[in-house]
């Protein structure tokens, strides 16, 4: 295809366009913002761009000054020269969303489908896409070397170049790789197919493997459940038996106390009327017929009477005649304890005075102290004389109310005793008895029968307290007649009314057998607990088991296909290192010739990457391949540039796509850009080169040159900027 003119309407800088174009070299040439890129872009967008795309970039396409209701729209008028001969043609696209409209007028013949426009222009160019025409056909400057942008579309078209048909290989490969990867993805949030299904199929055999473990131990918790049932009904019989029998041990223990309270109070009921008997027999025999508190007065007058009578006689036989002695004179003391006094003055003066030199006296000091000595030897006796004369004194009162008490009248003694005498005998006359010692034997006599009668009383009130005397026969009787009846009971109960400590024993063993049976239910009520909590059943197992089942094989059959993706991956990859052999083969042959001829000979080997399609030279300094990458930069671009010219041959095939270059050259010396220019010159003949750059050294090789004019709009509305001053 060779674009002989190219018609843009409200597209970025122009609101309208239109310019013709050489079948063979054309140069655009226009100083900055003059519009070359937007030619580039507009013959990009013509033959790659889908009408209807509704791309964000498509709205920073419009002018600035356009309407908001304007859209890009482009047309080109072309020649196709092919085995038909030389065909003319017009491809128009308004690029307005969903609404936007494509035409390709061939042949006479006019397609407006979009889907179908795009189909005979690819059919025309040989370009599949946008991406694939930007990586070879249509270079700007800053992208020489970026061979990268659309890897996938570049390997399929070098599969359709070497076997003739486009069959999607790299499209095909990243289905695979994305299928292989969501199959065999391992991660925790995204995991894939494989993945899930491995861990489905995990977690149904656990869950198979749970339930059956379940159904098992549910099988075992209701044999434990019927074992403990039947332990707490065994244990239930045993404590209502042994309850049963505790209860007549309680009754003949109860029967017996009773027995024992009612043989009790038969004693004492039988004791009671023996007492009552001896009691009564008591009253009527009484040694005295006088009562005892008046037998037991008389007998204290008459002993205080007869004390008084001995007592009366005892002075009478033993008084004594009174005599009349001189005594010893009263000690005389005062006149000896004078000199004392009088002795121990001198003496102390006697002494003193001579001490203080009132008197010289031979030896004063001495004999004043010897006469205080002897005066102090008698005030001693002074005082025991004085003593003496104190007793005498004591004793002559002692004599004196002696011989007044027996100078008292004897006749009145005589006369007491004898009233004494006559009131005895009338007291014992009126009890009948001879004397006091009568008396008190009747007293001692009397006094132990009432004893014993308060003793026998006592007795009586101790053993029946407030009964009247005359029912205790009867109670008696009633007593008597309750102790048979008690033990006609415990006979009825059997041998555990004989047993001694039934009750104790039974006690205990009603404890331990409702223990048994607390712990029989606490067994039965756990294993209910289990069989209740355990809600697995057997139709759920066998859900598990289904599910497993089909788990499995859905798991088979993704490892399957998994061994199929790998296997058409590995096929793929191996057709594709096949095809990229060859592409890569012949890039170097071409790539080699192109390259020696813009470097003049320096650089006549050319390797490429079959994987990577990453580039490297033969270095003649180093005798080794170097990557291009580590050669000037004028290097790379002329080696990344013969690169495109030579995929671009070896893609397209028979097809001739116009090539579009915006100065890819800004990097080459003067003699290099020379010989790349002459090499594009020498392109003509098989592709229509449109050459884009803003100066004029490459006009004199070209077949026509499209000059653009460069804005002429100023802002005119900037206020003046002030004046400078110099300093």
């Amino acid at each position: 295809m060779r674009i002989t003119r190219l018609q843009v309407k409200d597209f970025r800088r122009y609101r309208d366009l239109d310019v013709s174009l050489s079948p063979g070299l054309t140069v655009v040439r226009g100083p900055n913002e003059a519009g070359k890129t937007t030619i580039q872009r507009a013959i990009e967008l013509v033959l790659t761009r889908r009408c209807t795309s509704s791309s964000a970039d498509l709205e920073g396409l419009r002018p600035w000054d356009a309407p908001a209701d304007s859209r890009p729209e482009i047309s080109i008028e072309f020649e196709q020269d092919d085995e038909d001969g030389l065909r003319t043609g017009r491809i128009h696209k308004a690029f307005r969303g969903s609404r936007g409209t494509a035409s390709v007028q061939l042949d006479g013949q006019t397609a407006t489908d979009p889907a179908r426009v795009d189909e005979l222009i690819a059919e025309l160019t040989g370009i599949p896409n946008e991406a694939f025409f930007r990586s070879t056909a249509s270079v700007r400057h800053h992208e020489v070397e970026d061979l990268a942008r659309d890897e996938a579309v570049l390997r399929d078209r070098l599969q359709a170049s070497i076997s003739g048909a486009d069959r999607g290989t790299s499209r095909a490969r990243k289905k695979l790789e994305k299928s292989i990867a969501d199959l065999n993805a391992r991660g925790f949030k995204n995991p894939g197919r494989l993945k899930v299904a491995e861990e489905t199929v995990a977690q149904s055999q656990a869950a198979l493997e749970q339930g059956e473990l379940a159904l098992a131990q549910l099988a075992r918790d209701r044999d434990a459940l019927v074992a403990a049932r039947e332990r707490r009904a065994d244990a239930q019989h045993t404590l209502v038996e042994r309850r049963s029998l505790l209860e007549k041990a309680r009754q003949a223990e109860r029967l017996t106390v009773e027995r024992t309270t009612a043989q009790e109070r038969f004693d004492r009921f039988r004791e009671a009327v023996t007492v009552h008997g001896r009691i009564a027999e008591l009253h009527g025999s009484h040694p005295s017929t006088t009562p005892l508190p008046a037998l037991r007065q008389l007998t204290e007058r008459l002993r205080s009477l007869d004390n008084r009578i001995r007592e009366l006689r005892a002075l009478l036989s033993g008084e004594v005649e009174v005599q009349y002695e001189v005594t010893t004179p009263e000690p005389t003391w005062r006149p000896i304890a004078g000199l004392a006094i009088a002795l121990i003055v001198a003496g102390a003066a006697l002494a003193i005075g001579s001490l203080l030199d009132l008197w010289r006296i031979p030896f004063a000091v001495p004999a004043g102290l010897g006469a205080i000595v002897v005066g102090a030897a008698l005030a001693v006796l002074a005082r025991r004389q004085r003593q003496a004369a104190l007793d005498f004194r004591r004793q002559r009162e002692l004599r004196d109310v002696e011989i007044d008490r027996r100078l008292r009248g004897r006749s009145q003694i005589e006369e007491e005793l004898r009233l004494a005498e006559a009131d005895m005998a009338r007291q014992l006359e009126s009890v009948l008895l001879p004397d006091l010692a009568a008396l008190e034997d009747l007293l001692r006599d009397e006094s132990e029968h009432v004893a014993s009668i308060d003793r026998l009383t006592a007795q009586l009130a101790g053993l029946v307290g407030q009964e009247a005397p005359e029912g205790l026969p009867e109670l008696r009787d009633a007593a008597a007649l309750e102790v048979e009846q008690k033990t006609h009971a415990l006979e009825a109960l059997g041998p555990i009314g004989r047993e001694p400590r039934a009750r104790e024993r039974l006690e205990v063993e009603v404890r331990d057998a409702e223990a048994n049976v607390e712990g029989a239910r606490d067994d039965e009520a756990n294993a209910r607990a289990r069989v209740d909590a355990n809600q697995v059943d057997a139709e759920q197992v066998a859900g598990h088991a289904e599910r497993l089942a089909q788990w499995r094989e859905q798991l088979a059959a993704l490892q399957r296909r998994n061994r199929v993706y790998q296997a058409t991956l590995q096929a793929i990859e191996t057709a594709e290192k096949a095809t990229m052999e060859t592409a890569t083969r012949y890039l170097e042959r071409h790539m080699a010739r192109d390259v020696a001829r813009v470097t003049e000979g320096r650089y006549r080997r050319v390797k490429v990457d079959d994987r990577t399609l990453d580039i490297s030279v033969w270095a003649p300094e180093l005798g080794d391949w170097v990557p291009i990458s580590t050669t000037s930069q004028g290097t790379v671009d002329m080696v990344y540039l013969v690169a495109r010219i030579g995929l671009v041959r070896l893609v397209t095939g028979d097809h001739r796509p116009p090539l579009v270059f915006d100065d890819p050259f800004v990097t080459f010396d003067d003699d290099r850009a020379r010989r790349a220019f002459e090499l594009l010159r020498d392109l003509t003949r098989d592709f229509q080169v449109i050459y884009l750059t803003p100066f004029d050294r490459y006009d004199a090789g070209a077949d026509v040159v499209v000059e653009l004019p460069g804005p002429d709009a100023l802002d005119e509305s900037a206020p003046a900027e002030p004046a400078l001053v110099d300093a």
